[in-house]
């Protein structure tokens, strides 16, 4: 285990060892997560964590229903216009 010293500004230096193994480089974004009596450091995600809404949650499509045909019949109509 390695320490390291906190600058008058509150900055220290992670170990090479450490930036290595985590494939960490300068301008990586890291979380820092207090947790009382420690503190842990590690990446931040590339995009915010997401969650499913129960599936028995109401649904905001206000519309008719629409069977498989017709969702790949509307597919391929804008997939033409695409060309």
């Amino acid at each position: 285990m390695k320490s390291v010293a906190l600058s008058s500004k509150g900055q220290f230096v992670l170990p090479k060892a450490i930036r290595t193994r985590h494939h960490w480089q300068s301008g990586t974004r890291l979380i820092v997560i207090d947790r009382g009596d420690e503190v842990v450091i590690k990446a931040a995600e590339p995009f915010e964590v997401t969650s499913f809404e129960s599936a028995t949650a109401p649904s905001v499509y206000q519309g008719r229903l629409l069977s498989l045909a017709d969702m790949d019949s509307a597919i391929a109509a804008e997939a033409g216009k695409q060309k």
